[in-house]
């Protein structure tokens, strides 16, 4: 067992870190970027635009001067903060749902009259952070690649486990030698570091499977609590006409689902997809992504489907902890902490770990020429 988790560790620990460094990144995705780009921080003292807010239909103006085609998508993000909008514009092909197509990253100033910045999705640092650590910067396969890798570091995980685990003292087993020789020290750090950390290790690699394998978390869902419930899929009533207000589909859905907090507003291209605003229900344990929707047909007003995860089914529940759980989100200020420092773990295993193979190696090496280890 110790040396399947030698080798395992040794193939594949360079891509754990790499996924654990960028997971930490990731965890103040929001504030490095707008550090990485102060000039485009203005007006912070402005209010954050909600339900009411006139700003959302005159940033979706703005935004439809810069890009006139009818058949484009937006997506408005109300993250409760004052200062800039953000949004995503989807260009035709690829409709506001669609969280992963290509996009242009659009911030509009806080009165949504003028836009004070453009990106493209993958264009600017944190993007990049966040596509190397999702899919390893190669779409859906590496999105695959990346959750079946993810199976064999929590394989890697149960042999150190196993292998580390004590047929004796645990007193001992949990012992740093401090005056001991380098390569006994290293040990000691490697199973000290991994024991400590192997439960919440667990955890963020188990959520981290799930979200890059959709299906696999279905299917496991299925088998413990039974199928999830399905996000709708509703279609406004005609094909076109004249799409309404986003302050009328906003006052529609809040009506839907009173007490709930807005978080996003799908704003459809023209066709027959509704408004789509996606709200945190009261239990949700997710800010900014939470699992609640609203459908609104476009050209009416009228409420079409709503998705209320408080409604759904075990399964659903279950669901809605694993992105809150695998960002630390859910622990607030001290959860994402948590989740920082954690993504340095790896990093410290490979690194001790192959110090204390090579190091041991050596020392073979040495008895064998000499019949001496000294």
């Amino acid at each position: 067992m110790r040396r399947l988790h030698l080798w395992l560790g040794l193939s594949l620990g360079l891509l754990f870190s790499l996924l654990g460094l960028t997971g930490s990144a990731l965890v103040f995705y929001i504030e490095i970027d707008a550090a990485l780009h102060p000039a485009q921080v203005v007006e912070t003292e402005a209010p954050a635009p909600d339900w009411s807010a006139s700003k959302w239909d005159r940033a979706l103006a703005t935004g439809r001067v810069r890009w006139s085609d009818p058949v484009g998508a937006w997506s408005f993000e109300a993250d409760g903060q004052g200062g800039d909008i953000a949004a995503r514009y989807y260009p035709p092909a690829h409709g506001a749902g669609h969280h992963h197509a290509e996009r242009e990253m659009v911030w509009f100033s806080p009165d949504g009259a003028r836009i004070v910045r453009i990106d493209p999705w993958g264009g600017y640092a944190m993007s990049w952070i966040y596509e190397l650590h999702a899919n390893l910067l190669a779409a859906e396969p590496g999105r695959r690649v990346a959750g079946w890798s993810g199976v064999v570091i929590l394989f890697i995980l149960v042999t150190g486990l196993i292998a580390w685990w004590p047929r004796g003292s645990w007193r001992k087993a949990l012992a740093f030698k401090r005056g001991a020789g380098s390569m006994r020290r290293l040990y000691d750090l490697h199973k000290l570091a991994g024991v400590g950390s192997m439960a919440v290790l667990f955890l963020l690699v188990g959520t981290g499977i799930f979200l890059a394998l959709p299906d696999v978390k279905t299917d496991v869902l299925t088998a413990v609590a039974g199928a999830p419930d399905q996000q709708p899929d509703p279609q406004s009533a005609a094909a076109t006409g004249k799409q309404i207000s986003i302050a009328q589909a906003l006052a529609s859905a809040r009506r839907a689902m009173p007490g709930g907090t807005l978080t996003f507003i799908d704003v459809p291209a023209a066709g027959t997809d509704p408004f789509r605003m996606r709200i945190q229900a009261p239990g949700d344990p997710h800010r900014r992504f939470p699992s609640s929707f609203v459908y609104v047909d476009q050209y009416t007003g009228r409420v079409l489907a709503i998705h209320d995860v408080r409604r759904g089914n075990t399964s659903t529940t279950i669901a809605t902890w694993i992105r809150a759980l695998h960002d630390g989100s859910v622990g607030n200020l001290a959860g994402r902490i948590l989740a920082l420092l954690l993504g340095f773990v790896p990093l410290a295993l490979f690194i001790t770990g192959f110090l204390h193979w090579r190091r041991r190696n050596a020392a073979r090496t040495r008895y064998r020429s000499t019949g001496s280890i000294s």
